[in-house]
C-alpha cells in the first residue's frame, strides 16, 4: 500500500471508516446520513433544502433520510405558516439523546492520530476544491 496514490489510499480508508461508522451507528438505531442531519440541527430547526445543501447532497436524497428519522422520533417536521411548501426540521429529545451517543463515537471506533490537525486540514482542502467543482 506504500506504493499506492493518495487518492487510491484516500479512498480505501474512507470506505473503512464508513464501515466501522454504519456499524456502531446501526447499534443505535441511526444511518450516517442520519447522524449528519442530527449534528446540522445543533444550532437548530432549518429547512429540508438548508439541510441538503450543508449536507452537500441532493434535496431528495434529505427528503429520505428525513422521512426515517421521523419515523424513528428523532426530528419532526413543521410547515412554515408564511410558505406552505417549506418545512422546518428540528430534533426531538429522542434525537438529540442519540446525536448525544454518536460524540464519542470516533474516538471508541479509531485510535489516535499523531498530527491529526494536519489531516484535517488536509482532508478539508480536499472537501472544499472537491465541492467547488460540483456544487
Amino acid at each position: 500500500m506504500a506504493s499506492w496514490p493518495t487518492g487510491r489510499l484516500l479512498s480505501t480508508a474512507a470506505r473503512l471508516v464508513e464501515h466501522a461508522w454504519v456499524e456502531a451507528l446501526d447499534q443505535l438505531g441511526l444511518t450516517h446520513a442520519g447522524m449528519v442531519v442530527l449534528h446540522l440541527l445543533d444550532t437548530g430547526p432549518l429547512s429540508q433544502t438548508e439541510l441538503a445543501h450543508r449536507a452537500r447532497v441532493q434535496t431528495q436524497t434529505m427528503s429520505r433520510t428525513l422521512e426515517r428519522l421521523e419515523q424513528g422520533g428523532y426530528v419532526v417536521r413543521t410547515r412554515d405558516e408564511h410558505d406552505a411548501r417549506r418545512h422546518a426540521v428540528a430534533r426531538t429529545d429522542a434525537g438529540a439523546l442519540a446525536w448525544a451517543r454518536t460524540r464519542t463515537l470516533e474516538a471508541d471506533l479509531f485510535p489516535p492520530l499523531e498530527n491529526a490537525d494536519a489531516l484535517r486540514a488536509a482532508l478539508l482542502s480536499i472537501i472544499a476544491a472537491s465541492s467547488a467543482r460540483r456544487w
